[in-house]
C-alpha cells in the first residue's frame, strides 16, 4: 500500500515530465528540484514542462531481469538527453533492441509500468520510443 501512496504523490512527474529550470544559470533538471546544485541558494527554480523529446545518450539491453520484469525481457533501459538539456533514465519500447543506437531520436509515450498487489492496481507512466520506428 505504501508504494501506491508514493505513486499518487508523483503523478505530475510521471504523466507530464515536469522538471525545474534555474532562472540564474538556465540549467534544467528532472525530476523537479528545490535548490539548484550549480547556483545553490542564489538560484531561483521554476517549474518547466518538458517536451518529452530527445536523444539516447547511452543504453543497456537487459537480458536477465528481476522476476518482476521477466515477461518483457530482453528490454532496453536508456539515459535520454532531453532537448532542454536534462537527462533521465527510461525504458525504450515499441522496437527491437537491435534497432537502438546511441544518438537515436526518441519521444515520450505513456505506458503501463507495473501491476501491484492483490487488487491489481496498475501504475502508468512515461517511457520512450524511437521517433522513426
Amino acid at each position: 500500500m505504501k508504494d501506491i501512496v508514493r505513486g499518487w504523490r508523483h503523478i505530475p512527474q510521471r504523466y507530464s515530465l515536469i522538471g525545474s529550470k534555474c532562472s540564474q544559470c538556465g540549467t534544467v533538471f528532472f525530476p523537479k528540484r528545490v535548490i539548484c546544485p550549480e547556483c545553490r541558494r542564489k538560484g531561483e527554480l521554476e517549474d518547466l514542462k518538458l517536451k518529452g523529446e530527445g536523444k539516447i545518450h547511452t543504453y543497456s539491453v537487459i537480458h536477465t531481469p528481476t522476476d518482476e520484469f521477466k515477461t518483457i525481457a530482453p528490454y532496453v533501459v536508456a539515459i535520454i538527453e532531453l532537448e532542454e538539456g536534462a537527462k533521465l533514465t527510461s525504458q525504450i519500447v515499441d522496437c527491437n533492441p537491435e534497432d537502438i543506437e546511441i544518438g537515436n531520436e526518441v519521444e515520450m509515450v505513456f505506458r503501463k509500468i507495473k501491476e501491484e498487489g492483490d487488487d491489481g492496481v496498475i501504475s502508468y507512466g512515461y517511457k520512450f520510443r524511437l521517433k522513426n520506428c
